[in-house]
């Protein structure tokens, strides 16, 4: 049960404001919260939400709710720092089940100001969570929704999808090869289009166009999710002309001592993570003998 939830449903389920509350979504009760709420959905003002909130907050009322949506309104008006300052100075008052959820936010927060960083460090913690088998409160799968439809989502697929992230992050730094390892991870636990087009935009600016090809047909072809989506055919479009193009000239310089900056014991942990779910596999993957080559030729 939500930690601090003094707003109380009106009695009856078929009157006029029962159906007005389901309808636009929004709590019942008069208390902070669920003013918030409607300041939020009725009367579309942010502000004023953000007000509510902060006192839904400080009176203790629906804290995981109010802080979790007061963060959402903030970044949508451009309050992204006070949104993540909000976040790490009341996460402590929410209960566990609502960790995982302001974790999520704050990894949007932190892409969002170009905190890269601090996003990495934050995705790293929730792997090392699901090593632990902590993620999903210890549970398999979790439900999730998108559009407003539920959907069940294994930890196999939340893995693919934090490292999804982590090699967004790294490609944001440049670090182009650090981000091909966790994409290629990343499509080895759970593959679809769009992480194999990341994955492609890494193979190009590291000058290794075979192997952009070679995954930019699997897109093509249709044989990877997400495929059909028209994001991801307009993209493939541009990656395959880009590529092309890029084939008719030079490579570019790559320096490869500073794009191979890999936090191996981190890594390490994937691998094993990965060996549990499938133990027939070798216990090191193909991604690792390629870093190990990179290193040998470091070395000579």
């Amino acid at each position: 049960m939500e930690a601090g939830n003094s707003s109380k449903k009106s009695p009856g389920g078929h009157g006029e404001n029962n159906l007005f509350h389901v309808i636009h979504k929004v709590p019942y009760g008069d208390g902070p919260y669920g003013r918030a709420k409607h300041a939020q959905l009725i009367q579309k003002d942010p502000e004023a939400a953000i007000v509510l909130f902060w006192k839904a907050i400080n009176a203790g009322d629906r804290v995981d709710s109010a802080l979790k949506d007061m963060a959402v309104v903030m970044k949508q008006v451009d309050r992204t720092e006070e949104a993540i300052e909000a976040i790490k100075s009341f996460r402590g008052r929410c209960s566990k089940q609502a960790q995982e959820s302001l974790d999520n936010i704050l990894i949007d927060l932190y892409k969002k100001c170009g905190k890269v960083e601090e996003q990495i460090e934050l995705l790293k913690q929730r792997l090392r969570l699901i090593y632990q088998g902590e993620v999903f409160n210890g549970k398999p799968t979790k439900t999730a929704r998108s559009h407003g439809k539920k959907f069940q989502v294994s930890v196999k697929q939340e893995t693919s999808r934090i490292l999804g992230n982590m090699g967004w992050a790294y490609m944001q730094k440049s670090n182009y090869l650090a981000a091909e390892v966790i994409f290629q991870k990343a499509q080895m636990i759970d593959p679809d289009a769009n992480k194999a087009c990341n994955l492609v935009q890494c193979f190009i600016k590291l000058a290794r166009y075979d192997q952009a090809r070679s995954v930019l047909n699997d897109v093509l072809r249709g044989t990877l999710p997400g495929s059909e989506d028209p994001k991801i055919k307009k993209r493939t479009e541009e990656l395959l002309q880009e590529l092309e193009t890029l084939r008719s000239v030079l490579p570019p310089m790559i320096n490869i001592p500073e794009a191979l900056n890999l936090d191996e014991d981190f890594f390490a942990g994937i691998e094993k993570l990965m060996s549990e779910w499938s133990p027939m596999k070798s216990k090191r993957l193909p991604i690792f003998e390629e870093i190990s080559s990179f290193r040998d030729q470091l070395a000579c």
